[in-house]
C-alpha cells in the first residue's frame, strides 16, 4: 500500500482490538443460532394441549412453558404481591396465590396482574375465588437466583417481592410441601375482571444479530483508523516502524 508505514506501538495495540471485536462478533452469531433454537422450542411448547401437573422437578423441566391443568383450593389469605409492570407500562402487581391440591401439595399460581389501586384484595373481592377451582396455564420454573443486579432484593419481612423465589415465599407464608415450579394462569376471565391472566410473554428477546453487526463494525472501524493513521505524512523515526520483509 503506497505510503503505508506502520509503527510498532499502534500496530501492537490495534491488532488485538480488531481480533477481539471480530471474535465477539462471531460469538454473537453463535448466540443468534442458539436463541433461534430456543425460541422455536418455546413456540412449539405453547401449541401443546394441556397436560396434568408433574410430580417432580425433573419432569417439570421437560414441561417448562407447556400448558398444564391444576385443581385445588386457593389460599387467598396467603397471596403474595409481586411487583410488576402491566399492559401499557402500568405499575402494579402479579398476584401469586397458593393452591392446595387434593393431596395437600401447595402450588403457587400467578393469577395475573392487578393495578396498584387494587392491591388490597377487598377492592377485588369478586376475584377471590373460593372452593374447588380448575386452573389452566403455563408451567414455569423459577430462576435459580436473582435474575440480575438491576432487580432489587426481595424483602419478605416487608412483603416487598421483585422476583419469584418459591422457597422464600413458602417460608413467608409458612407453607410446607410446596412444588418447585409454578403456573402462569391463562387469560380465562376472573369474576370482577381482576386479576388479569394470560400476560406471560412467551417471546424471547433476540438482539444478537445487531450485537454481531456492532462488533464487526468496530473491528472494521479500528482497522480503517489504523491504516489511515499509519500512512506516511509525518516526521516518524525509522526505529519505530515495523520492518518490511
Amino acid at each position: 500500500m503506497r505510503g503505508f508505514r506502520p509503527h510498532r506501538a499502534p500496530t501492537l495495540i490495534t491488532i488485538p482490538i480488531v481480533f477481539l471485536c471480530a471474535a465477539l462478533g462471531v460469538w454473537q452469531l453463535q448466540r443468534l443460532e442458539w436463541k433461534r433454537g430456543l425460541i422455536a422450542e418455546r413456540a412449539a411448547a405453547l401449541t401443546h394441549a394441556p397436560v396434568a401437573l408433574p410430580r417432580i422437578l425433573g419432569e417439570a423441566r421437560k414441561l417448562a412453558l407447556h400448558p398444564v391443568v391444576a385443581e385445588g383450593a386457593f389460599l387467598n389469605d396467603k397471596e403474595i404481591m409481586l411487583n410488576a409492570i402491566g399492559p401499557k407500562g402500568a405499575a402494579g402487581f402479579d398476584v401469586l396465590t397458593p393452591l392446595r391440591e387434593a393431596d395437600g401439595r401447595i402450588l403457587f399460581v400467578n393469577r395475573g396482574f392487578v393495578p396498584t389501586a387494587l392491591k388490597d384484595p377487598a377492592k377485588r373481592d369478586a376475584g377471590e375465588l373460593s372452593g374447588k377451582v380448575h386452573i389452566v396455564g403455563l408451567l414455569r420454573l423459577p430462576p435459580p437466583q436473582k435474575p440480575n443486579w438491576f432487580v432489587p432484593d426481595n424483602r419478605s419481612a416487608q412483603g416487598d417481592w421483585f422476583w419469584i423465589d418459591l422457597a422464600a415465599m413458602a417460608a413467608a407464608d409458612r407453607l410446607a410441601t410446596v412444588a418447585p415450579f409454578y403456573i402462569d394462569a391463562d387469560a380465562t376471565p376472573n369474576p370482577g375482571g381482576w386479576p388479569k391472566g394470560g400476560l406471560t410473554l412467551p417471546a424471547l428477546p433476540n438482539h444478537h444479530l445487531q450485537y454481531a453487526i456492532t462488533w464487526f463494525s468496530l473491528a472494521v472501524a479500528a482497522f480503517v483508523i489504523y491504516v489511515l493513521s499509519q500512512r506516511s505524512g509525518g516526521d516518524n523515526r525509522d526505529d519505530e516502524r515495523i520492518p518490511r520483509t
